[in-house]
């Protein structure tokens, strides 16, 4: 016994040695994670082609220009092409960001210079630049070949004839790039730049005068500005939100399951250190949806201790030791926590394959923190209980007990609840039709959905909404000609969203300018983001596609999984019908429609399939243990009992992660989070109350149909026989 306990708590001693190194680790790991620029500050811009279907080299060419540019601002600035024909560049950390999106729109200058200062011939002279290799008289030589223009090679040969011995600068953007020294008079138009260490440099060095004479013009679709000071408000206010929400998360947990609560803090607090260490070794990108995505994977992550734990109750109340209940519920609640955890995992899949920017931030920390909780409740927790035991805490009264509880009849209610969902999904029909009538929208569609820039200023004091109507609107308005201008305070903060047309460099600036003149706002305190229609559009259809995507995904595994079509049937019914209220509340409450609706949308969808496997594998348990006198009504009566608890404790523990986001968080996460709360409460009924009775209406009239199939058979065998018989009388 002694040893045992020894055992017990040098395992214990472990693991919290363990949960220390990863707090240590994570914490210090924090600096080396790579902020978006939602959170550093910066600029953010995407440039389309004008040209139909560019060159896989004038693309390449481009980055590559670009990537020289944005250099000069930071170092860790990123440019990369997105499709056939879209660049994306992102510079963190910047302040003056309107002179940067000037500077970046600019054609790249590239001229050939003697040794005089005089300019021989420009970029446009020149028609080919390749690297190569060529064999020297020390073996493998790095060349560039250079081709000119008709125009270029009378140029070039008048220049090398001249100055044999000498060098020509090649300068790009005020640059010297190189300096090649002619040996002789080049006059067939074509000549050979050596002395390059390696292929990569004569590579970038012919891209850069390839540039020079680059013909591909870009067209700005979408910028998003953002000020330093901005971005590290948001990181405070999510920190501080993430721990509020995380102490009461804990305290809920001892309290209600004791020992195996403590056990799952010490998980959940393993959990936190893991996922800092995971973002930096992944090079995760954080946004702030990604720093939400956390957070509510906290809350998420509990779901699967609430269903061990649950289950650990049940085996002690019916009389298992707490070692055997110990086993028992681990093994019991894992096809629940698979099947669950598989189905969010689908949805940030689809987000990060249909989203772009934050909403693969937020599917990216999402899908890391699946994964994550469910290590940590199936290993982790199990660990510590087991280690907890092993010291001697083995009174049932430490874990809990749960006695069976006569089954709830919430059949009996089905029609009820029918009508209401059905009452809140035409209502929510009524009011787009409203909407439509009086703006031309059935949803109030953010700048992301509709186009045009949308600022955020953070007054130095509270604007009512008078005075933002009396002196902010009729300044914007006169610099941008713009008669619609949409206005929208954030409540408790002094921030105001400022919606207009799409708007140029000049009237950007201009807006920075009177803004920091009229109310003396300083340039950090204004974030701008501009998108075009085309992309708005996209973005529609993305939303769309990826809803219906997840939807198909979600069918097809529960299908699988439980080899039923009607369980996955209903489900995928209580899924649409969450969709359905959400958007119904988007439409009478005018919540803005914008880049994270998708990321909301489906984060219900995968918290709600949650709920509604957990309750369908009780279904398929308790249809294997079904007595000879048991209905299929009582079944699912019981195990709708049975998985309540847990449902309402999950339910709540997420909601209140949520919950302080909404009340800590900044205007665009609360965006987010009053929604998600929404989908939150609208999945726990669903998932109660529907997809249970749903799958009970299906399989009620299934055996209908079967019944009624068989008297027919069984009425036709006998008129079959009937004639036979009349007919050996004849």
């Amino acid at each position: 016994m002694k040893n045992s306990k020894g055992r017990g708590l040098l395992r214990l001693a472990l693991l919290l040695l363990l949960v220390a190194l990863a707090g240590f680790f994570g914490y210090g790991y924090m600096d080396d994670i790579k902020l978006g620029l939602d959170l550093a500050g910066g600029v953010s811009i995407t440039y389309q082609a004008k040209e139909e279907n560019p060159s896989a080299e004038d693309m390449k060419d481009t980055i590559y220009k670009l990537q020289q540019r944005v250099q000069n601002y930071s170092t860790e600035a990123e440019v990369y092409q997105e499709g056939n024909d879209r660049i994306n560049i992102d510079i963190p950390g910047v302040s003056d960001a309107n002179a940067i999106l000037a500077e970046l729109g600019k054609p790249g200058s590239l001229i050939f210079m003697d040794s005089e200062g005089t300019t021989i011939l420009t970029g446009d002279q020149v028609s080919a630049a390749q690297a190569g290799m060529v064999d020297g008289t020390t073996g493998k030589e790095y060349v560039v070949s250079l081709t000119f223009t008709e125009e270029g090679t009378k140029a070039f040969a008048d220049a090398t004839t001249n100055g044999v011995g000498k060098p020509i600068y090649i300068i790009y953007d005020n640059e010297v790039v190189s300096a090649p020294v002619v040996r002789e008079a080049i006059t067939g138009g074509q000549c050979t730049i050596d002395g390059m260490a390696s292929f990569e440099e004569a590579e970038n060095l012919a891209s850069t005068i390839r540039i020079g004479s680059l013909s591909l013009e870009l067209e700005e679709l979408r910028s998003n500005v953002v000020g330093a000071k901005l971005g590290q408000q948001a990181i405070t206010t999510s920190l501080k939100a993430g721990v509020v929400g995380f102490v009461i998360v804990a305290v809920f947990m001892i309290a209600v399951y004791l020992i195996p609560g403590l056990a799952s803090v010490i998980a959940l607090c393993l959990y936190v250190g893991l996922i800092l260490i995971l973002l930096v070794s992944f090079n995760v990108t954080l946004t702030l949806p990604g720093v939400a995505g956390i957070i509510l994977s906290i809350g998420m992550a509990v779901d699967a201790n609430v269903i061990i734990f649950t289950r650990i109750k049940e085996e002690i109340g019916a009389g298992k030791s707490v070692k055997t209940a110990i086993e028992n519920g681990f093994q019991k609640a894992l096809s629940a926590i698979v099947d669950g955890n598989v189905t969010t995992l689908i949805a940030a899949a689809v987000l990060f394959w249909r989203g772009s920017g934050t909403v693969r931030g937020f599917a990216s920390t999402l899908a890391i923190g699946i994964v994550l909780s469910m290590f940590t409740a199936l290993f982790v927790t199990r660990f510590a209980l087991n280690a907890m035991f092993a010291m001697g805490i083995q009174n049932p009264k430490f874990y809990g007990t749960k006695k069976e509880k006569p089954a709830k009849p919430f059949l009996k209610y089905r029609k009820i609840c029918f009508a209401l969902s059905l009452a809140a999904i035409a209502a929510g029909f009524v009011f787009m039709g409203i909407n439509k009538s009086s703006t031309g929208d059935i949803l109030n569609y953010s700048m992301e959905f509709k186009g045009g820039t949308s600022t955020n200023v953070t007054f130095n004091e509270e604007m009512s909404q008078e005075r933002i109507e009396s002196e902010v609107v009729p300044l914007v308005e006169e610099i941008t000609g713009d008669a619609d201008v949409q206005t929208q305070r954030v409540s408790g903060s002094n921030e105001v969203i400022i919606k207009t047309r799409t708007l140029n460099m000049e009237e950007r600036e201009a807006f920075e300018k009177a803004m920091e003149d009229s109310f003396g706002v300083e340039k950090e305190k204004i974030t701008a983001e501009s998108i075009s229609g085309a992309v708005s559009q996209e973005m529609k259809q993305d939303a769309f596609v990826a809803v219906v995507i997840a939807t198909i995904c979600m069918l097809i595994y529960i299908w699988f999984r439980f080899k039923n079509i009607r369980f996955a049937a209903s489900s995928v019914l209580a899924l649409i019908h969450d969709v359905l209220v959400v958007i119904a509340c988007y439409a009478a409450f005018k919540w803005p429609v914008g880049s994270t609706f998708i990321a909301c949308i489906l984060t219900i969808v995968g918290y709600s399939i949650n709920a509604t496997i957990v309750i369908f594998d009780r279904v398929r348990e308790n249809l294997k243990e079904k007595r000879h006198d048991q209905t299929i009504e009582e079944i699912v009566n019981l195990s709708i009992t049975q998985t309540f608890t847990r449902s309402v404790n999950t339910s709540l523990t997420t909601f209140v992660m949520v919950l302080v986001l909404y009340i800590m968080g900044v205007s665009s996460i609360r965006e987010f989070a009053l929604p998600l709360m929404v989908g939150i409460v609208c999945g726990t009924y669903s998932s109660v109350c529907l997809a249970g009775s749903l799958w009970f209406e299906m399989n009620r009239r299934r055996e209908k149909a079967l019944a009624a199939a068989k008297e027919e058979a069984r009425a036709r065998e006998k008129e079959a026989r009937e004639k036979k018989k009349n007919k050996k009388k004849q």
